[in-house]
């Protein structure tokens, strides 16, 4: 396909009651203009020049594989679509060939439309082919007029519309294939003369047609995909859109949810079949899921590697990367570089950041591990934590295989504990500890006989004492 492709990202989107750019808003982790570019290159367009201009600092570092005009003045789409001229001119001459424009606030449109588009508009030599989509309420939609041979005539803006044009239920859908040459040459005569005051790249179409070139219409069967985002509304619209569609997507593909509405999956995720999505999940990112894993309920993945046969139970993950057969959770926190070896566990309000748990090593509840490499067949018991930051800088702790971690032990590092060894229950180890050895790190236990009722008395007596005094 030797089509090219714009895309018109200048717009302010007042509605939206942000000091964002409108198309910087995302849909499932997705800035909205990245959904555009990204159907137009799926459809085969490797050439796409998109329009900046309110905040386009903002905009302008989510399309860097684009080339980026600038609309300094935003005077209507006519005067957007002139604005990128020279980048499809050589030698000031427009070079031939077509050219898609595309609305950087759609994120729903599919390649295979913009592809679709382009077939028609070169296998009949036209000099435009509109995108239309018939709306059981029109309201603020150009309007598609046909002549009496059920031809395009022209697109008549909701504003400049005619009760009898107002009416009409068939709409411009925002998305267009032109002839490049074509168009840059009825863009000369567009003028503003109109409601808006403003220059209307519909009435391209009007223009075209009385040079006598042909002005098609491709219907879409589904108007979900012109569907533009406006305001916040319309963006949760969007959003809902968007995850029914990828999620059927991968329930198609052998993946099982117990209630799709729940559950969120991001455009990049990539899920093997056989694997099931309990309520309460959301996949975002790069996140990668492995066969006959369970993830969920009340799960965050975000970036983060799943492998096979794994149980992901209540836990955000950001950055991690866990095994075949490994669990986590409930209640589990994987922040980046939290390495789960096969087998291995996290389990209830455990928290990992930067370590390796070891083949088949189990960190089961209430514990933080940092900044450390733990070899296999480790046990590490409930309340213990690696003392991984000394107020400045982050240090190790290295676990060899096989060691059992009493509970409510503090390993302060940097500390190497040798394999097999144990630790004693509430220890606070602070030296390295040598293979096999048992470590204990406990102040003497001392008991004094019948002190608790003693001490009861003594206060009931000040109590009373007090009373008295007020």
């Amino acid at each position: 396909m030797q089509a090219k492709a714009l895309i018109l990202a200048a717009g302010a989107g007042t509605r939206m009651k942000s000091e964002k750019p409108k198309v910087a808003h995302e849909v499932l982790g997705k800035p909205l203009v990245r959904w555009v570019i990204d159907a137009a290159r799926d459809a085969g367009i490797t050439e796409v020049v998109t329009v900046l201009g309110h905040k386009a600092d903002q905009v302008e570092p989510l399309v860097t594989d684009t080339t980026v005009v600038f609309q300094e003045q935003r005077l209507g789409t006519g005067h957007a679509v002139n604005a990128a001229r020279d980048a499809f001119a050589n030698d000031g001459a427009v070079v031939p060939g077509s050219l898609v424009v595309l609305s950087g606030d759609c994120p729903l449109i599919t390649p295979e439309t913009i592809a679709a588009l382009v077939e028609t508009r070169e296998s009949t030599d036209a000099a435009v082919v509109v995108l239309t989509m018939d709306m059981d309420d029109p309201t603020g939609y150009g309007r598609i007029i046909r002549d009496a041979d059920d031809a395009v005539a022209r697109i008549v803006e909701q504003k400049d519309c005619t009760p009898e044009e107002a009416a009409v239920t068939e709409c411009n859908a925002g998305f267009y294939c032109f002839d490049t040459p074509a168009l840059f040459e009825a863009l000369s005569h567009v003028s503003n003369n109109n409601a808006q005051g403003e220059y209307y790249l519909t009435d391209v179409l009007e223009i075209c047609r009385n040079a006598g070139r042909k002005v098609l219409a491709y219907k879409t069967a589904d108007a979900e995909e012109a569907m533009g985002v406006n305001s916040r509304v319309q963006l949760s619209q969007a959003t809902r859109a968007m995850q029914h569609r990828i999620n059927t997507r991968h329930m198609m593909a052998g993946v099982t949810m117990m209630d799709p509405t729940t559950v969120w999956i991001g455009p990049d995720v990539r899920i093997e079949n056989d694997v099931e999505l309990l309520p309460q999940v959301m996949l975002m990112g790069a996140t990668t899921i492995g066969r006959d894993s369970v993830i969920g309920p009340n799960t965050r993945l975000t970036d983060t590697v799943v492998g096979c046969g794994c149980k992901v139970d209540e836990t955000v993950a950001i950055e991690a990367q866990i095994d075949d057969g490994a669990s986590t959770g409930p209640r589990a926190y994987l922040r980046p570089q939290a390495h789960l070896c096969k087998n291995a566990k996290a389990g209830t309000h455990v928290e990992i950041k930067k370590s390796t748990i070891g083949e088949g090593s189990k960190v089961p509840h209430l514990s933080y591990i940092g900044d450390t490499e733990m070899g296999a067949g480790v046990n590490i018991g409930a309340g213990s934590i690696t003392c991984n930051y000394d107020g400045v800088n982050k240090h190790k702790t290295v676990i060899g295989d096989n060691v059992f971690v009493g509970s409510d032990t503090m390993m302060v590092a940097p500390v190497t504990i040798g394999e097999g060894a144990v630790i004693g229950a509430s220890s606070c180890i602070t030296h390295d500890v040598a293979p096999d050895a048992l470590a204990l790190e406990r102040s003497e236990q001392r008991e004094i006989p019948n002190w608790a009722p003693k001490h009861l008395e003594k206060l009931k007596a000040q109590k009373e004492a007090s009373k008295t005094q007020q």
